[in-house]
């Protein structure tokens, strides 16, 4: 039977990109040993998986930091006797196992990330404003480079149906008939990406008030929490969920809600691959750079048609203008409609 390594580091949104991938893979390809390599916080999104599907975490931080702890990782890797290396990543990193496993002879592909292109897309003058190719589909090429064109049909991890909500209960409480379950996840890892806090609010506030609805509230870290926990107490009909779940439940909760409204963030993709519609908020960053969740639809992408926009792949970059009026000139009642319009 032939290995594969798969491997994909970070972020948590590219991880959770993979996932389509490898499962259209290992279901095409039962006869193929499939063997992802992620970081240990990531295992999570690769708990449901075809049974030819295995996974190893790294530990970055500690056991396989610099040189020498990814020696001892390539250590642990080279028994497995690899035939196949699929680098979905094309870091440091990754470039170095892909250095060690040349030695074993293992055949190797890697993705093409299409830099010029992206260079053209978010430069400030002399835009040229084209879909670029999915990472998907980058992902794809690569197994395919390596002889296994996979076609990508893939629902959930969950299958056709949702996770178990017996797991969950205890923590969300009962589900009323006919009752709508919103998420909505307000922040991102950059100011380009996040839509302004104060009208956020006015958002959470239309949808707490809103007639059989239960609003889902999600982030992480002590600085988010400060800010919903504000919210709560001002609509406590809002449930917050930073700090009550693990990775497992989360994603069992999301695939459970009817719509989550997200940032161009790893939510949307945690959403995407639960099955879940989401609407989603674009400032800096736009869809034409290939991050659009996993069968998300660009018409319930919320953005400004601006000649500045997009600026940046991943909402790092200074506004050119200095005041991100890609975010803070959408409207409040713009996202409303929008998600309204999902859930009628």
């Amino acid at each position: 039977m032939a290995r594969i390594l798969i491997m994909r580091l970070s972020a948590l949104g590219d991880v959770a990109m993979t996932v389509p991938v490898v499962t259209s893979l290992a279901l095409q390809y039962p006869q193929l040993e499939i063997t992802v390599l992620s970081r240990e916080q990531f295992r999570p999104l690769f708990n449901i998986m075809p049974a030819n599907v295995s996974f190893i975490g790294g530990q970055f931080n500690n056991k396989h930091r610099g040189i020498e702890g990814l020696n001892r990782l390539y250590a642990e890797l080279k028994p497995m006797k690899f035939d196949y290396v699929a680098d979905f990543h094309d870091v440091l990193r990754t470039k170095y196992l892909r250095m060690r496993f040349a030695m074993t002879g293992a055949a190797m592909e890697h993705i093409d990330k299409d830099r010029k292109a992206k260079r053209r897309l978010t430069r400030r003058d002399d835009k040229v404003l084209v879909s670029l190719k999915s990472s998907f589909r980058r992902y794809a090429d690569v197994l395919e480079n390596l002889g296994f064109p996979v076609l990508l049909n893939f629902t959930s991890i969950y299958g056709q149906g949702t996770g178990d909500f017996k797991l969950i209960e205890p923590i969300v409480g009962a589900r009323s008939e006919g009752e709508t379950w919103l998420g909505i996840a307000p922040f991102a890892k950059h100011k380009g990406k996040i839509y302004p806090l104060e009208k956020q609010e006015k958002v959470v506030a239309h949808f707490a008030n809103r007639p059989n609805t239960r609003v889902f509230l999600f982030g992480g870290g002590a600085d988010e929490k400060a800010i919903v926990d504000g919210w709560v107490a001002k609509y406590p009909s809002l449930t917050s969920l930073i700090g009550k779940l693990s990775f497992d439940q989360e994603l069992n909760v999301i695939s459970h809600l009817d719509l989550m409204l997200s940032m161009d963030s790893a939510n949307m993709h945690l959403a995407s691959i639960v099955n879940t519609p989401v609407v989603s908020i674009w400032g800096a960053t736009h869809p034409y750079a290939g991050f659009l969740g996993w069968k998300q639809l660009p018409v319930n992408c919320v953005q400004l048609d601006m000649s500045c926009r997009p600026c940046s792949i991943f909402g790092d970059k200074p506004c050119f203008r200095g005041d991100y009026a890609c975010m803070y000139d959408i409207t409040p009642e713009q996202v409303i409609e929008k998600v309204e319009g999902v859930l009628t």
